[in-house]
């Protein structure tokens, strides 16, 4: 029997499609994150899967509503990817006095973006993913899906994230089970070295808020000492889309030392992004009784220090996790 509301659609009633399609658009949203690393990409991706379902949605069979959006998604995303270039940015030579003088070359995408947990929703995912809700989407993970051939990326995420069958993926990407398998094993080797830390403090626990607190304080009073403390010695630091970063705590110290803003009246709100703790970063305005939006801070804590730190400078993002572009200060009437 035909689904009435799928009859409404397919007669081209526009609410009886957003009925259909709107217990989905969460989960295809952060389908198109992995596949682009960018949420804003991912939008933009998203309204154009939407689209590509209205306008086709006489020739849906009926089947698995999920599967064909996944399907077509998917396909939106990686002719994406195909028709636009994704070559890091021309940069400018540095001088002696640039406080990425003494960084090391960076291999981060210059494009990856955080996601807001509070547009994350619960996916149960097949009986054949491998990776768990947050191993899947870890900025850690996400990066390194970057650095897969788009038909291995794919392959990957639907498969091991969300646990599709090889068949289902075939159709999806208009291949063969066994041209899925193979790209899902050299996939699954080219991602044995993920950055993914092996020893993580669970989510939102005590332990992770105290260090957590810990590092808003040391910003937000200048302690350098205290920042170094809270880092592990194999702290990375990383700005995308900067191609630039800092190993260490002495080097990471040595930098934030070096750049303008350090010492100065800041502010930390914080957030959360791809199951991390995150921060909307502030700098009072001198010349109003502001805040301004800064840059946003995602943390990867390990036990009880944070082993990595990602700064995105983009202000576009504030919007993204619902947070405002300045803050009263508090010496403002």
């Amino acid at each position: 029997m035909t689904d009435p509301v799928l009859a409404r659609a397919q007669a081209g009633d526009s609410d009886a499609f957003a009925e259909l399609t709107n217990p989905y658009r969460r989960e295809l949203h952060v389908h198109c994150y992995r596949i682009l690393g960018s949420f804003q990409d991912a939008e933009d991706l998203l309204q154009e899967t939407l689209l590509s379902a209205w306008q086709a949605l006489d020739r849906f069979d009926g089947r698995s509503l999920r599967a064909w959006l996944y399907r077509i998604a998917t396909n939106r995303c990686l002719n994406y990817l195909r028709d636009t270039s994704r070559r890091p940015k021309v940069t400018t030579a540095l001088n002696s006095g640039s406080p990425f003088a003494d960084a090391a070359p960076s291999d981060e995408p210059w494009w990856i973006e955080p996601y807001p947990d509070a547009l994350i929703d619960a996916v149960e995912p097949g009986p054949e993913a491998r990776y768990d809700a947050r191993e899947s989407i870890a900025l850690s993970f996400v990066t390194g899906l970057q650095q897969l051939p788009t038909q291995q990326r794919a392959a990957l995420v639907l498969r091991d994230v969300l646990g599709f069958s090889a068949a289902e993926v075939a159709d999806m990407l208009d291949s063969t089970p066994a041209s899925v398998n193979s790209a899902l094993q050299r996939a699954r080797t080219s991602l044995q070295s993920s950055r993914v830390p092996a020893r993580v403090t669970l989510p939102r626990s005590p332990h992770e808020a105290e260090v957590v607190d810990r590092f808003v304080d040391a910003i937000q009073q200048g302690d350098l000492d205290n920042v170094v403390a809270l880092l592990t010695d194999d702290a990375r630091f990383t700005m995308p889309p900067e191609p630039f970063e800092f190993h260490g705590p002495l080097p990471i110290a040595q930098f934030f030392q070096q750049v303008a803003f350090w010492g100065e009246d800041v502010k930390m709100v914080q957030t959360r992004a791809n199951n991390d703790p995150a921060f909307g970063y502030y700098r009072k305005d001198p010349n109003a009784d502001v805040y301004r939006a800064s840059g946003i801070f995602v943390l990867t804590i390990s036990e009880d220090q944070i082993s990595s730190m990602t700064r995105f400078g983009d202000k576009s993002l504030f919007a993204c996790f619902g947070l405002p572009r300045t803050i009263p200060h508090p010496h403002q009437p």
